[in-house]
């Protein structure tokens, strides 16, 4: 009887084991092989993207706290959080033993760099914030959520840690921007004109990249535009303006 048992028990193991190989085989999530050539290709540049996204954001916080000094303490918090999120992005490179193309990120956010500092030296504080505190966190937070589907697992952890971090920033723009809306629209709305293109372009540039590692280039954009649309509405303002502002991205 005993041993009956265990000639069972090993045989529904087998089953498992072979249910269980049956399914990683087919591949029920569709996801990349991490493992191929071109895929460490395009996330060379992928992994340096959100790496480099990660450090322009803690040095913009840090920019930022010099035009609110009453806000020091709490923007240093989100520049600290930033820097744990880029050792945690420089540890999935290194986790499928990819190098990151720095060189390239840093040509790759050069223009939205460039409108920043531009902004921080005359002291428009509204422009900093569209661009860092929710052009920047739209775009992040939208590709982490579509990453995330066809992450590999190691990263796949890391990016959903640093998603609930991306909301606390994405919000304290959204409430400074709410508070003030009376007297910073007109600003907000001229800086998005120069700035909300300059993501599509950026979006457009690593199609290619996006794509072998199975994330599709309309639905990144549709996400940023609902992520970016949904902090306008709660900033205050209204469906036409929303809209004007949108239509800006169509270029």
């Amino acid at each position: 009887m005993h041993n009956e048992l265990k000639i069972t028990d090993m045989q529904t193991l087998e089953s498992n084991k072979k249910t269980t190989e049956e399914s990683i085989n087919t591949n029920p999530l569709n996801l990349p092989d991490f493992t191929t050539d071109s895929y460490k290709d395009a996330y060379s540049r992928i992994n340096a993207i959100v790496i480099e996204g990660e450090q322009e954001a803690h040095d913009n916080y840090i920019s930022i706290a010099t035009l609110i000094p009453d806000e020091l303490e709490e923007l240093t918090k989100l520049a600290r959080m930033e820097m744990k999120h880029k050792k945690g992005f420089t540890a999935c490179g290194r986790n499928l033993g990819v190098v990151a193309d720095m060189e390239f990120a840093k040509k790759f956010f050069s223009e939205l760099h460039g409108n920043f500092q531009i902004a921080l030296e005359k002291g428009n504080l509204t422009t900093c914030l569209l661009i860092q505190a929710i052009l920047i966190e739209a775009f992040a937070i939208s590709a982490y959520n579509v990453y995330i589907r066809v992450a590999d697992p190691f990263a796949k952890k890391i990016t959903e840690g640093v998603v609930k971090d991306e909301y606390l920033h994405l919000n304290y723009g959204q409430e400074w921007l709410k508070e003030n809306l009376s007297t910073c629209k007109e600003e907000l709305m001229e800086a998005n004109k120069v700035n909300l293109p300059l993501i599509k372009k950026m979006l457009d540039q690593v199609a290619d990249d996006a794509s072998v590692l199975a994330m599709d280039r309309e639905e990144l954009m549709e996400e940023f535009m609902i992520a970016y649309q949904d902090t306008l509405m709660e900033i205050g303002l209204d469906n036409r303006e929303i809209a004007r502002m949108a239509m800006a991205a169509i270029v």
